[in-house]
């Protein structure tokens, strides 16, 4: 018993000390951050007492992050809801229907993935001003859907090969159309990956920049990754303002994650299952 001890607490150190390196690694960053949103404007202290809220007052109501907070939430709700719903419509035909040229089909999709969004910056800038759509939502939520769709096609094909085809013949065959079996039975079996696909959707929506600082020009449609630029000045950095609107462009995204970590788990292992 006493010899096991000595192993038992190395098997426990080779575990946890990894997993608290790990940890120390990715908290830190999160704590300088918050250290700085809360402490007064020229301390050196370790610890954010005395605590004060005026860097969140500064870059909420001085900055204009209310109105760039609410632009991010608009866009990246209807780019969720886009992309979401093309995403199931293509994703049902690729797991259901065979035509020729499927695999090349696929695999397009899969090296859509492989193109920086950089490359694509003056095409659809000539493709948006032709249409009218510069300093428009609309640009954003288009190029935000369209460069995620692919991969949400791809995952929510997956998440559709899981649920058995028997379960839809088995509902046409009691009188149900394709639409109303797939709306009866397969989508309520899609929830895991509706939130899995919806919750990359919006995220990636929500954190991008590019995107928003080439087709957005006025700061009242602005979002909430460009506004962080305006606290950094010329020759200096408002570093308390800088780590408010961290915070702020942070904790969306962390809600997100925590209201749906049990359903993105779910559906992420689910459409894994089959290729």
């Amino acid at each position: 018993m006493t010899a096991a001890a000595p192993r038992a607490t190395g098997r426990v150190l080779r575990l946890f000390l990894p997993l608290a390196l790990y940890l120390v690694f990715t908290v830190v960053p999160f704590y300088w951050m918050l250290l700085f949103a809360l402490r007064p404007a020229g301390s050196t202290s370790l610890l954010p007492w005395p605590l004060t809220f005026e860097h969140f007052d500064t870059v909420w109501n001085g900055m204009g992050f209310r109105v760039y907070f609410q632009n991010s939430v608009w866009i990246a709700l209807l780019t969720l809801v886009f992309v979401t719903f093309f995403a199931l419509m293509g994703g049902y035909a690729l797991a259901r229907f065979k035509f020729r040229g499927q695999r090349a089909f696929l695999l397009a999709l899969l090296c859509t993935q492989f193109v920086p969004g950089a490359m694509m910056l003056i095409p659809l800038f000539n493709i948006f001003q032709t249409f009218d759509l510069i300093n428009s939502r609309w640009s954003l939520i288009i190029a935000e859907t369209t460069f995620q769709l692919p991969l949400a096609m791809i995952l929510m094909s997956g998440f559709v090969r899981n649920v058995p085809v028997e379960l839809e013949e088995s509902a046409m065959m009691d009188g149900c159309g394709r639409i109303r079996a797939f709306l009866a039975v397969v989508l309520p079996l899609l929830r895991p990956g509706i939130v899995a696909v919806g919750s990359f959707a919006f995220i990636g929506s929500w954190n991008n920049f590019l995107f928003a600082l080439m087709f957005l020009n006025d700061p009242e449609l602005q979002t909430v990754p460009v506004g962080l630029q305006t606290t950094i000045g010329e020759n200096t950095v408002d570093f308390g303002a800088l780590a408010a609107g961290g915070v702020v462009a942070a904790v969306p995204v962390v809600l997100v994650f925590a209201f749906v970590q049990k359903y993105l788990v779910q559906g992420m292992s689910t459409g894994a299952v089959k290729g």
